[in-house]
Parts: C-alpha cells; structure tokens; sequence
C-alpha cells in the first residue's frame, strides 16, 4: 500500500514551495496570477482566494483576481476603503497579517454566514505594499499553522499583473483592447482590425461596428462579457466566430478583466483578441479543482454533488470506475456510481444491492475503514492486496478519497482502473484538494436533501392524498413545487369536495408567499372551505365565510380562490371567483373557452365584499381546468396570453385520457412558481336519481301527511308493498323526532337510485340525534332510531345550513 504521504516527501509546506517556485518561473502567464491563488485552495485548504491591489490614489483596494468559491458567499466586497474596520483595510495598513474568526467578524464588513457553517477571513498584505491576499476557510478550526505557513507563501509569490493597456495613456499593443462601459468606445490595436479585416480610416471607434461582425447566434454569449451589468471583477475569456468575406466564420478568442472606474474614471474592459486556432488548450489539474469548486458551489443536492466530482475526476485521471459514498453511522451508502451498470462493480457489492445502489457496513472493507481513520487519500497500485470488495473496483489501481467535512468524515469517493496505472504528484494533489472540496459540499447537500424531503412531506400532508371517485365525472389534479428558490414550500392547493345529491365542489387557490406561514395558512383556509362546503351552504357563502374567517385571523397574507360546485345529475355548475384565474372549458368539439365569470377580490383582503356566482353548462364529455397563475404566468409576457395558449394547449389534448392530459400541459410549462392544475371530465350519470321533497308543517297530524305523501311518491315510482312499509316506518320515525326535539322548519327528501331509497330529513337544530344504550321495558320513548337502525342499511346525520340532516338507506326488494 503506498499513501499520499510516502508518495511524496517532505511537509505540505516544502510542497507548497515548489508549485509556486515552479509558477513564478514564468512571469509572463497570462493566468498565473489565478494559478498562484490556486495554490491557497491546494496547500491551505481555503474556500476563496483573492488579490486585491491598491488603486491610483491609494484610497481603495480594488480585488483584481480570485479563484475557489464566489466571493458573494461569504459577503466579501469588490472594493474595500484603504483605511476602514474591515480585515483588508487592517492589515493593509499595518503591513502585518490577520486571523478572524466567527465571533470577531460579527461587527466587521465580511460577516455573513455560509448555508452551512461559520467560516475564518485571513488577509495577508503582499510584500513591498503592492496589495493584499484574502482568504476564506470554510473548516471549524480556521487556517491552522502550517496553512498560514502555506498563505504566506502564497503571498510572498504574488506578483500583481501590470497595468492593463490603456488607450488614454499611450499606443495599444497590436492585440490589445481597452473598452468603455459607460459610453461603448473602443480603443484596438492594429492586430485586432486585422482580424475583422478592418483597415484603420474605416472603423469608428464603436464596439458596436465590431460586434456587427460577429456570427449571430455567438453575439448573445459576447454581449454577456461586455454588459457592464453582467460583469464582475477578474478575467473573462470566451470563443466567438466572425464572418469571413469567403469561407467558414473565423474563431477568435477574447481574454480581459474589468477594471473598476476611479475618481471621474469609468470601469473599463481591458485585455487582448487573438485567433484561436494558434491557441491551444492549457488545463492544468489545478484548474480542474477551480472548475470542481465552482460546480459544488451550485450543487444543491448529494446526487449534484456525486455527478459534479465525476464530471471533474473521470475524464482528466482517465477512470474507469468512480463511487461516492455517505458515511451514515457506520454504514456506507452509495449516491453515485459511474458507470451506473450493476455487472461493472464487485460481486459482493451486487450482493448488497438494496434498492437503487448497494449500502454495505464499513467493517465489511477493512482497508477502507483504516483510510477513514486516517483521513486522508490513499493510492494502491495495481495486483494490490486487498479485500475483493476493493480489489475489483480498481484491479489496476484504486484511489480512496476521504471526504472530511466539519471535523468528521462525511464519505468517501472510490477510483478505480482496469489498466495498471502510475500515479504523477499534480494527480494526486488533484485527489486531495477533490475530496476536500467534495466532503463540505457533500455535508450542504446532505442537509439539502432532508430539508427537501422534510418540505416535501409538509406539501404532500396538506394536499389531498387522493382524489374521490365521483358519479358521471371524472378528476384529475396535479402539484409541481416551483423549480426556482430551493426549498420553499408553496401556498398552491386543490380539493375535490363529494357533496350531497351528487353534487361535487372543485376548489383550487393560492396563498400568497413561498414560505411555511403560507403553507400553514393554506392547509387552514383548504380545511375551513372543506368544512363550509360540507354544511351544506351555496358557493358564495362557503367562499364568503372563508374571506371573513382569513380577515379574523389578522394574517398578513391574503389568498385568491376559485369554487365551483357542479351538479352531476344535470350538468350545471356555480362558480365563484376571489381574486383568481376563471376556469377554462373545453367542449365535446374540441373548442376552448376561457369562461367570463364575475370575481370578488382575494380573500383576507376586504370585511364587507360580495362574491357573486356565474352557472356554467357542461355537456357530457365536457372538460373544466382550474389552475394557478404559476403554470400561465412568466416574466415579461402577459397572463392574458398565458391563459389563451393554456386553452390553445388543451384543446389539443385527448380529454380520454385525463392523467395525460394533465402531464402535457405541465410538462411545457417553465415555471418560477409553484403550480397546481385540476381537471373534471362530465359524462353525465348514467342513472339519474328520481327525488321528491316535502316541507312538514308543524300541525297536530304532520307525520301522517308526511307518510301520504311519501307513499304517494314511492307508488309513482313503482315500489311494492313491502318496501313501502319500510320506507314508511322510517318517515314516520324520523319526521315525529323531528318534530319533538327541534324548533324551526322541517323538510322530508326521498331519493331513489336503482333499488336504494334515501329517507332524509332535516331540520334547523346542529344537535344529532343520540342512540340509547338500553331501554326498559317501562320507557315511552326512545326506540325511534332503534328502529330505524335495525331496518336500514345504513343511517347518519351531515351538517345542513345550520342545522343538521338525518338520513337512512333502505335496500328495496321486488
């Protein structure tokens, strides 16, 4: 076994010595400041490294190149004032070193937390009052001794670039540059013109006579280097094409760095244009650990994380194989395997395969345990003695990457080859400076995912589990957190509310606010609609009742809402609108309409509004789509528009087929906001109910008129003697209870369907009705519902306006 440690002699220190004695060697590379820098991430284990130089009056430090993560994480400045409290200012003007940690950055510029931890600020003036190195260490014990033996290295190695060209202060370099960017005028050499074919008397001074040249579909990507607005400080390079009077477009490649403004001096793009095919490609490993550490600065979850140290790792090392895994008590759980394929990895690890990818316990790979002691890569040639778990991931040589993070092991990363390899010193500090960089990202993206999962749990919990089955209809509905903001939970909901005598009420609103008080607040108002709807009450009082019980809440947000309560039997519906998109009917023809439906205002919005209600028609084959403005809403465009290619799009869908209707019309949607989407299909019930009602007066004999009437009804419907007796006994029963327990008006309701008749009575008391738990022989009363629960099917009581609805299901025989 040969460790990183024996690979190479000597202290990091000695090794950090000879990179940069190796890369002041050439003075006059274009990015050796950059690579210099590099060298702080590699030796000194920081998260940022930057330059910062005086500007020309000495009053402003000025950051002219940085590598690692964006500044803008740990809120480092552009610009720092030469005398100030900030860490740069003080050790700039002292000409001594400073070390700041969490606590004594709580009063200073730079304090500014990281997603994940507290993090260190070491600023280190250059030799000579030339500038100024700043670093960041992410690690909870800061810059130990040896990283600031490292940073002073790095320091003493900085050499800041000369002035870049300047057409106010002399002739330009024949490929040099010097733009504008408050006024767009371009000074060029003459090697530049040359490239564009451009004598000297034919241009004009204007970068806009250059740009002309450039091929179309490469003039946005240029435009992004020479927008001021676009622009932040340290170099920029990019490929572009220009148009030849004969033959194919030419490459040409562009390198410069924007320069701050200073007193009456505007910011300015400063750098050269060479034609690239004289160029070749200079990708250093370093370099790689750049581009690795700006890939883990966007990767948000373990799964991004894995696929961004492959993407960095595979290609350059030329690996045949690379696993990532996290370390969960003693359990290695795999996140990535590149190649994904079972058949390429061990026969042991396809014996653990568990779901997706095998988990195995680390006492399983004992070599692999004893690296994750240490701490720190270690390499094995090929024809290696080890256990096959190991042995087979890399039988010409494997590399094992402990990914430390916080003071413990977050993973490791396995590489392996088939071929027998050696392993070069820049390889193997490629894998170290990796697997520091993937160990912190690796503990932010695992805290990522279950704040994530968390989240999730909390949307699906206040959404509906699933839809109800309904009569003559069919529903679908659909939730998409937004794809922009991370982890916030959306305010978006829908129901599907089965009401009674076939009546079903489709509901969908918004809350306004990505946040958990809006999540709460749309679990509470889809709650209060459910339970308003259930009682029985028309459209506009359920949404009316809602509006005044958000205004009672005294919430500082406000939701919109649309209601539609449809009857099954007969296909008409009542809609109401608060605040919110009106639904969009696609007919049996194919043709849409974006219905025209009177609206009141939000609600929690207004104490004393009304909420009319608009009828809709539905035909059998009928489709109504209710959304939100997340799926018809998009920046600079119109929601009118949104809303008319939304009925465009689906009357191009096959309302056959309601699952895949719904997938179409998200699936085309970008979306920068979360989005809810429900879909009622009406066929039409293909038995409708026969229903008669009755209203009781409360006169002597008001049970018998109630029976007459019910038997009248029932011999219209053809029911024999002995179901009549039945039906009869429980009118009688309910109606009397009715009659003696409760004040107000009372009304009798019978409904058949098939062979099931329904006996419903209600009346204005919310009290329901008690069944005894034993009768004497001696009680006058109390059997009623006795009775009527031994000769039903089935009996209870629903809220009804205010008061109640006592109902029993009879089974009738021929």
């Amino acid at each position: 076994m040969v460790s990183e440690g024996a690979a190479i002699r000597g202290t990091r220190t000695d090794r950090a010595e000879i990179a940069l004695e190796t890369l002041t060697g050439d003075p006059g590379a274009p990015d050796r400041l950059r690579r210099v820098l590099e060298q702080a991430l590699v030796f000194a284990g920081a998260s940022f490294a930057g330059a910062y130089t005086p500007g020309d009056d000495g009053t402003v430090l000025r950051l002219a190149e940085w590598a690692g993560l964006p500044r803008t994480l740990y809120g480092l400045r552009d610009a720092y004032p030469a005398v100030g409290r900030s860490a740069a200012a003080e050790a700039y003007g002292t000409g001594r070193p400073l070390w700041r940690g969490p606590d004594e950055l709580a009063g200073c510029p730079e304090a500014r937390r990281t997603p994940s931890q507290e993090f260190w600020v070491a600023a280190l003036p250059v030799p000579g009052g030339a500038g100024l190195l700043v670093a960041v260490s992410e690690r909870d014990d800061g810059f130990g001794p040896e990283d600031r033996a490292c940073l002073d290295l790095v320091a003493r190695a900085i050499a800041l670039p000369a002035p870049l060209p300047d057409a106010d202060t002399g002739e330009l370099p024949a490929d040099a540059f010097s733009l504008a960017m408050d006024t767009g005028r371009i000074a060029v050499g003459d090697g530049i013109l040359d490239l564009f074919r451009m004598g000297r008397d034919e241009f004009d001074g204007k970068v806009e006579t250059l740009l002309g040249r450039t091929l179309p579909e490469d003039l946005p990507a240029l435009m992004s280097v020479v927008e001021a607005d676009h622009m932040s400080i340290g170099d920029r390079e990019l490929e572009f094409r220009i148009l030849q009077p004969s033959g194919p477009p030419k490459w040409l490649r562009l390198r410069g760095r924007l320069v701050p403004g200073g007193e009456g001096r505007p910011a300015r793009l400063a750098g050269t244009v060479a034609d690239a095919s004289t160029l070749r490609s200079d990708v250093t490993d370093v370099t790689r650990v750049q581009q690795l550490a700006a890939a883990l600065a966007t990767a948000r979850t373990v799964r991004d994380v894995g696929q961004a140290v492959v993407s960095a790792l595979r290609e350059p090392l030329k690996a045949d194989r690379i696993a990532l895994a996290e370390l969960e008590n003693d359990r290695l759980v795999v996140t990535v395997l590149d190649p994904p394929e079972a058949e390429s990895w061990p026969e042991l690890w396809r014996s653990e395969w568990r779901s997706e990818w095998p988990d195995a316990p680390v006492r399983a790979m004992p070599t692999l345990a004893a690296a994750l002691r240490e701490g720190r890569a270690q390499i094995w040639p090929a024809r290696a003695a080890l256990e096959p778990a190991l042995a087979e991931v890399g039988p010409g040589g494997l590399a094992v990457l402990p990914l430390p993070a916080g003071g413990r092991m977050a993973g490791a990363c396995l590489i392996g080859w088939d071929a027998p390899r050696d392993f070069g010193s820049d390889e193997r500090a490629l894998l170290t400076a990796s697997a520091g960089l993937a160990g912190e990202a690796l503990v932010r993206a695992h805290a990522f995912d279950a704040e994530h999962e968390l989240v999730g749990m909390l949307q699906r919990a206040l959404l509906p589990r699933r839809l109800p089955r309904l009569p003559g209809a069919e529903a679908v509905a659909r939730y998409l957190p937004t794809s922009e903001g991370g982890l916030e939970v959306g305010g978006d909901w829908y129901d599907v509310i089965p009401l009674s005598d076939n009546h079903v009420a489709l509901v969908i609103g918004d809350v306004q606010g990505h946040n958990a008080s809006a999540a709460a607040l749309m679990g509470q108002m889809r709650t209060a609609l459910r339970a308003y709807a259930a009682e029985g009450h028309t459209p506009d009082v359920v949404v009316s009742h809602a509006n005044r019980l958000l205004l009672d809440m005294e919430s500082d947000l406000f939701a919109t809402c649309c209601y539609v309560d449809v009857d099954l039997e007969d296909g008409t519906a009542w809609c109401v609108r608060a605040g919110h998109l009106p639904p969009v009917l696609r007919h049996p023809d194919g043709t849409t309409r974006i219905t025209e439906t009177e609206g009141g205002p939000p609600l929690g919005v207004l104490g004393r509004t009304e909420f009319p209600m608009t009828q809709l028609s539905l035909r059998p084959g009928t489709l109504l789509a209710l959304t939100t403005d997340g799926l018809v809403e998009t920046p600079g465009a119109d929601i009118d528009d949104g809303m008319e290619r939304f009925a465009r799009d689906l009357a191009g869908s096959d309302p056959a087929h309601l699952g895949l209707v719904a997938d179409t019309l998200l699936g085309n949607a970008q979306r920068a906001d979360d989005v809810a989407l429900l879909l009622m299909r009406y066929d039409g019930m293909a038995v409708r109910p026969l229903r008669e009602s009755w209203t009781v007066w409360r006169v002597p004999e008001a049970a018998r008129h109630a029976r007459r009437f019910s038997r009248r009804t029932l011999r219209s419907w053809g029911v024999t003697d002995a179901g009549m007796d039945v039906a009869l006994l429980v009118v009688s029963e309910l109606v009397t209870n009715a009659l003696i327990h409760t004040d107000g008006p009372v009304r009798l309701d019978l409904t058949l369907v098939d062979h099931r008749l329904r006996v419903a009575v209600a009346d204005a008391s919310p009290r329901s009705p008690v069944k005894p738990t034993n009768i004497g022989w001696e009680a006058t009363g109390g059997r009623g519902i006795l009775l009527v629960e031994a000769v039903s099917s089935a009996w209870g009581t629903v809220p009804a306006s205010g008061g109640k609805q006592v109902w029993a299901d009879l089974v009738l025989t021929d």
